[in-house]
């Protein structure tokens, strides 16, 4: 199964590191049946992308929470067995959590597919969408729109044979 692990810069560092995104459970993104109703789509390569997108909504996230982080989403894609896949079924009632899944082990980066990252011209927009993301979810209509400019930035490809690059 394809899953989408939403990281950071120094979250991809460590996992380089380690050799491993960890530690287990992981929270990532995948094609659920609740992301399939959601989206309403049967193409496979948009519900992916929904997943993908959804991640780097909590990439988002964890760069609120990490202001030393440089100010660019990051989702490592990677395939694990079915079985280590769980989706909480009340927890896909919650708009908010449509696609989520969690990991029930640490998944070594050889299994990574592939890394999307923002480009480094997405950071002003990035940074004022972390700051004001807080605002947002207190339903300040002036922030969302700031979040959700964040969303105008398309995640750049790259092969994790290019991932020393990103970390240099």
């Amino acid at each position: 199964m394809r899953v989408y692990v939403p990281t950071t810069l120094p979250g991809l560092a460590e996992a380089r590191r380690a050799g491993e995104l960890g530690p287990a459970p992981l929270d990532a993104y995948a094609v659920t049946p609740a992301l399939r109703e959601w989206y309403v789509s049967e193409d496979v390569e948009e519900l992916e992308y929904a997943a993908l997108s959804r991640a780097a909504q909590a990439s988002l996230r964890l760069l609120a929470i990490d202001p030393a982080a440089p100010r660019r989403r990051l989702v490592v894609a990677v395939d694990v067995p079915d079985g280590l896949v769980t989706a909480d079924p009340d927890r896909a009632l919650d708009p908010a959590a449509v696609g989520e899944v969690r990991i029930r082990a640490a998944v070594p980066l050889t299994k990574a597919a592939a890394v999307h990252i923002d480009a480094e011209d997405a950071e002003p927009d990035v940074a004022a969408a972390a700051a004001a993301l807080g605002a947002a979810d207190r339903g300040d209509e002036d922030a969302r729109f700031t979040v959700d400019g964040a969303e105008d930035h398309e995640l750049l490809w790259y092969a994790t044979q290019e991932i020393e690059h990103l970390l240099d």
